[in-house]
């Protein structure tokens, strides 16, 4: 593995909060950061209690960002709120649209997970000039509207951070590192288990728990 590649942790952060970090928090930086700072900005983050969401949340609020968070529960909900989101909202409510514009009037920058079930939302609360940013991929592919994309004059831009160029990832490194030695990053729930009981850890990651799932080897 190349040397940089290695982040030491800080000394402030836990051994839990390293096992989280990574992938996850690495993603949510690069989709906040990638079109420029969201400092004053209007961040809308789906799906706010998985593990990129929840950095997303983390990162946009230590960067001076109003943060909307959708999720499907109140389980989930509690976990964004958590995070620092400064509205929750139910994504399955019939009226989420509304919700999301009268809590915080047009989204500058949405992190997006379920781009093929979301953009219809997303094109619905951002304001011209928005990014709408994608890092995951779904079963079924979305249907671009280009003229209603067109109209919003909207930047859509997807993120696979095995592609993002070294130099970019660098720095984005270093920043999460600033972040969780100032404290504004925690551990995801964490659900243990022994090296013995490797299998049952895969059927819980499987299962699509909430959280990470560790693996104890001492």
């Amino acid at each position: 593995m190349p040397e940089h590649q290695a982040t030491p942790l800080p000394e402030a952060a836990s051994d839990d909060l390293g096992a989280c970090l990574g992938v996850p928090a690495m993603t949510a930086y690069h989709c906040l950061f990638a079109d420029g700072s969201p400092a004053g900005k209007n961040v809308l983050v789906s799906g706010g209690a998985g593990a990129v969401g929840h950095y997303g949340i983390e990162l946009a609020r230590w960067a001076g960002a109003t943060v909307v968070s959708t999720v499907s529960g109140p389980e989930k909900a509690e976990l964004a709120r958590a995070a620092g989101a400064d509205h929750v909202l139910n994504y399955r409510d019939d009226d989420i649209a509304d919700q999301i514009r009268a809590a915080v009037g047009r989204v500058d920058r949405v992190v997006e997970v379920s781009l093929s079930q979301n953009l219809g939302l997303d094109l619905a609360v951002i304001g011209s000039g928005a990014s709408i940013v994608s890092y995951a991929a779904t079963a079924t592919d979305p249907t671009i509207p280009v003229r209603a994309c067109m109209g919003a004059n909207v930047n859509l831009r997807f993120v696979l951070l095995y592609g993002v160029p070294t130099d970019v990832l660098r720095a984005a490194a270093q920043e999460v590192t600033v972040a969780a030695s100032a404290g504004m990053l925690t551990a995801l729930p964490v659900h243990r288990f022994s090296l013995d009981d490797v299998a049952t850890a895969h059927e819980a990651v499987e299962s699509g728990v909430t959280g990470k799932v560790v693996v104890d080897i001492d």
